[in-house]
C-alpha cells in the first residue's frame, strides 16, 4: 500500500556523467546512464584504436556525448530513457538513447509486438491512424492507453508502449510542439476528423469549447465548491491531506465461495456474491466481518426462466430496508443484457420469485438497474427502482397498475410493470447510471457522453456533457448532485454540474441547462508506471465516492479498482487548482496524486462503507476489498 510511485516523478538527469539519487524515503531508483557505462569498459579494454575506422567511430560517440547535453541541429530531436526493474529494489532509469528522433505517421499496421517497426510514413489508408515512432524502438498508436503523461517543467513526456518510456526534449519549443502534436493526433484519432478549431466546435459544442480549451474555461465553480467544502455541517474538520493520511489494514479473511460482486449495506450487514451463493457478512465500524450465514443459490427458487443455479447475477440492488434483494444474471456469457431478475427475501433466505421485464405485453432486456435514488435501499416501502438498456431508460414498479402487489401464487413468472420511462428511437447506446439523493439520474453512453435527467422526466436530459472519446462503463454521483465521477478503460472523468443561472443562483445541471459558463473536467489517472505494473488487466473500473445518504455532509474520497490494484484519490485535492498535479500542466487537468493497495489477486471492487461506519479519529468509513477468495477492510486514519 501507498501512494503513486515517486520513481516516475523523478527529474530526468541532461549530464551523462551525473546520477540522480532520490531524496525520497524509498531511495529504490537512480537514473544511470546504462550505454555510457558499457563504453567506458569498451575503452579501457582498447584503449589504443587499432584503425581509422575506429578513430572515426569515437570521434562520432564524443561528437555525440558532447551534443547531448546542448540542443542538437537535429530535427525533433530527443533523449530516450527505459525505466527497468519493475517494483524491485533495483528499478531504475537508464538510457537507451541518448540522441534519437521522434516523428508522427500514419499507419493501418499494427506493430507486432517484437519490436519490428515498418517503414509505413505515409500510409494514407483510410482506415489508417496516427501513430509515434522513436528511432526505431518505438512505434505505438496514439491513445490513451498511452497514458502519456508531461512534466513541462523538466520539458519531459513519459508514455506506455510494451515498457514505460520518457523522452526529454533539448529545448522548451521542441517539448510543447510534441504536446501540442500529439494531442492533434490523438484528437483525429479518436473522432476521424482533424483537429481543426471548426471540428472541435462541431465534437464538444460552443458550450463546452472549455473542454477542447481548458485554458479558456470558467473553473470558478470548481472554487466555489472547494469553499463549500469546509463550510458544510459534516465537514467541519477539514480533510486531511495526503501527507498525514495513512491506510491501516484491520483485517483479512477468506470467503465461503468464489466472490463475483460486492453488495454493501448501510444498516446491519453486507453481501458477497459469490459462484454458488450469497454470504452475509456484519458491519461494524472498523470494517465487515463474516458471520458464518450462507444462501445457497441450488436450494433457491428456479423458475420458468434463467437459473441463478446456472447464472451467477452480475448485478445486485438491495430493497425495502436492506431486507430484500434483486439479483440480475446476464443472458448470455459476456453479455450484460438481462431479461428477468430474482427476488431474494434476505430475512428467509429465500427466492421469493423471478420477474420479467415486459412492455406491452413483450419481453425486453435490461442492462443495468439502481435504486430510484441514493438512499433508497432504507426505505422499508420501496417497491420501485430503475432499469436501463442500450436505448431504453425507465422505472419498474413490482406492484401492478392500481398499486397492489402482484399475486405471486397465480404467476410463475410475473411481469414487472413499467411504470415510466422512454424507449429511445435512435441509437443513444446508454451503458451506465447512477442516482442523486433526490432521485435525479445520470447515464454514460458508449460515445463518453454522460446525460444528466432530472426526477420529472426521463425523455430530455436537462445537459448532455460531450464524451472525450472513450465509452463511459461505470458512473457514481455524489448525494447532492454537484459532482459526476465516470470510468473508462483508461483514466476517470470528473465533472462539475453547478452554473449560475441568470438570475444569480447556483444550481445542478441536474435542474436546468447550464448555459455557456461550464467548468472543464479533470481526469483521474495512473502514471505511466503503475499503469504498466498494473498488468494486462489495467483498465479502470467501478470508480465510486465515498457513500454519504444525509443532506449537507460531503464525500472526501474517490476509490477505483484497477486490476490488482486499489486506487483511491482525495477528493478535496482533486478539486484544489493549486494543487501541485496541475503545475506546468497543458490541456485538461490531471490528478495523479493517489493512495494504491496492492492485492496478490485481481480486485473484484473497492467500495467505502456508509458514512456512518466512520470513526472519530478517522475521516471516513473502512474502505472494503473484495478478491475472488478473500474480503478485507482497512481504515483512512490521520496519523498524529
Amino acid at each position: 500500500m501507498g501512494g503513486a510511485h515517486s520513481r516516475e516523478d523523478l527529474e530526468l538527469s541532461d549530464s551523462d556523467e551525473d546520477s540522480y539519487s532520490p531524496n525520497h524515503s524509498d531511495g529504490e531508483a537512480s537514473y544511470q546512464d546504462a550505454e555510457e557505462e558499457h563504453k567506458h569498459s569498451a575503452d579501457r579494454r582498447s584503449s589504443t584504436p587499432s584503425s581509422l575506422d575506429d578513430v572515426e567511430a569515437r570521434l562520432k560517440a564524443l561528437k555525440l556525448k558532447y551534443s547531448s547535453s546542448q540542443n542538437p541541429n537535429v530535427k525533433n530531436a530527443v533523449k530516450l530513457y527505459l525505466f527497468v526493474g519493475g517494483t524491485t529494489p533495483k528499478a531504475k532509469w537508464v538510457t537507451s538513447e541518448k540522441l534519437t528522433t521522434y516523428s508522427f505517421v500514419r499507419t493501418s499496421r499494427v506493430d507486432d509486438g517484437d519490436g519490428g517497426i515498418d517503414e509505413d510514413e505515409g500510409d494514407e489508408e483510410e482506415n489508417s491512424w496516427w501513430a509515434l515512432k522513436v528511432g526505431s524502438k518505438i512505434r505505438v498508436k496514439v491513445d490513451t492507453e498511452m497514458q502519456l503523461k508531461t512534466f513541462g517543467d523538466q520539458r519531459r513526456a513519459d508514455f506506455v508502449a510494451r515498457g514505460v518510456w520518457a523522452m526529454k526534449f533539448f529545448s522548451e519549443e521542441d517539448y510543447k510542439a510534441f504536446v501540442v502534436q500529439f494531442d492533434n493526433c490523438l484528437f483525429e484519432n479518436t473522432y476521424s476528423v482533424e483537429a481543426t478549431e471548426e471540428s472541435k466546435l462541431k465534437i464538444y459544442g460552443k458550450d463546452f469549447i472549455g473542454w477542447a480549451k481548458p485554458e479558456a474555461a470558467d473553473d470558478s465553480m470548481w472554487e466555489d465548491a472547494e469553499d463549500s467544502f469546509f463550510k458544510s455541517p459534516g465537514s467541519a474538520t477539514p480533510t486531511p491531506t495526503r501527507a498525514n493520511q495513512d491506510l491501516m489494514e484491520e483485517f483479512e479473511e477468506a470467503a465461503n465461495s468464489g466472490i463475483q460482486s460486492l453488495a454493501l449495506g448501510a444498516l446491519d450487514n453486507s453481501f458477497l456474491v459469490g459462484d454458488s451463493g450469497i454470504q452475509v457478512v456484519k458491519n461494524f465500524a472498523h470494517g465487515i466481518h463474516g458471520k458464518g450465514t450462507f444462501v445457497n443459490f441450488g436450494s433457491g427458487y428456479k423458475g420458468n426462466g434463467t437459473c441463478l443455479v446456472n447464472a451467477t447475477p452480475k448485478k445486485t440492488l438491495l430493497m425495502k430496508a436492506e431486507t430484500n434483494m434483486l439479483l440480475m444474471s446476464p443472458v448470455d456469457a459476456g453479455k450484460p443484457h438481462s431479461t428477468n431478475l430474482h427476488q431474494l427475501d434476505i430475512e428467509t433466505g429465500k427466492m421469493v420469485t423471478e420477474w420479467k421485464f415486459g412492455k406491452d405485453g413483450v419481453d425486453i432486456t435490461m442492462r443495468d438497474i439502481v435504486n430510484d435514488s441514493k438512499g433508497a435501499q432504507l426505505d422499508p416501502s420501496g417497491s420501485t427502482f430503475l432499469g436501463l438498456d442500450d436505448n431504453r431508460l425507465c422505472r419498474w414498479d413490482m406492484r401492478d397498475r392500481h398499486g397492489v402487489v402482484q399475486d405471486l401464487a397465480s404467476s410463475n413468472t410475473p411481469v414487472l410493470n413499467w411504470t415510466q420511462g422512454h424507449q429511445f428511437s435512435r441509437g443513444t447506446n446508454f451503458q451506465c447510471f447512477a442516482t442523486t439523493g433526490d432521485g435525479s439520474i445520470v447515464v454514460g453512453s458508449l460515445d463518453g457522453k454522460i446525460r444528466l435527467y432530472s426526477i420529472n422526466t426521463m425523455r430530455q436530459a436537462k445537459t448532455a456533457f460531450p464524451g472525450l472519446g472513450s465509452p463511459i462503463k461505470h458512473l457514481d454521483v455524489t448525494f447532492d448532485g454537484k459532482w459526476v465521477v465516470g470510468t473508462t478503460d483508461t483514466y476517470l472523468i470528473l465533472i462539475c454540474t453547478l452554473f449560475t443561472d441568470k438570475d444569480g443562483k447556483t444550481k445542478t445541471g441536474f435542474s436546468g441547462r447550464m448555459g455557456n459558463r461550464i467548468a472543464a473536467p479533470r481526469l483521474l489517472k495512473l502514471t505511466p508506471l503503475d499503469s504498466h505494473l498494473a498488468g494486462t488487466n489495467n483498465k479502470f473500473r467501478n470508480a465510486q465516492f465515498s457513500w454519504v445518504t444525509e443532506s449537507g455532509r460531503q464525500e472526501r474520497h474517490i476509490v477505483a479498482t484497477v486490476g490488482k490494484f486499489s486506487v483511491i484519490w482525495n477528493f478535496q485535492q482533486v478539486k484544489d487548482g493549486s494543487h501541485e498535479c496541475y503545475r506546468n500542466q497543458q490541456g485538461l487537468k490531471s490528478c495523479y496524486c493517489y493512495k494504491i493497495v496492492l492485492r496478490e489477486d485481481s480486485i473484484v471492487d473497492s467500495r467505502f462503507m456508509h458514512d456512518k461506519f466512520s470513526v472519530t479519529d478517522s475521516p471516513e468509513a473502512p474502505l472494503v476489498i473484495a478478491t475472488p477468495m478473500k474480503v478485507s477492510s482497512l481504515s483512512i486514519s490521520s496519523r498524529r
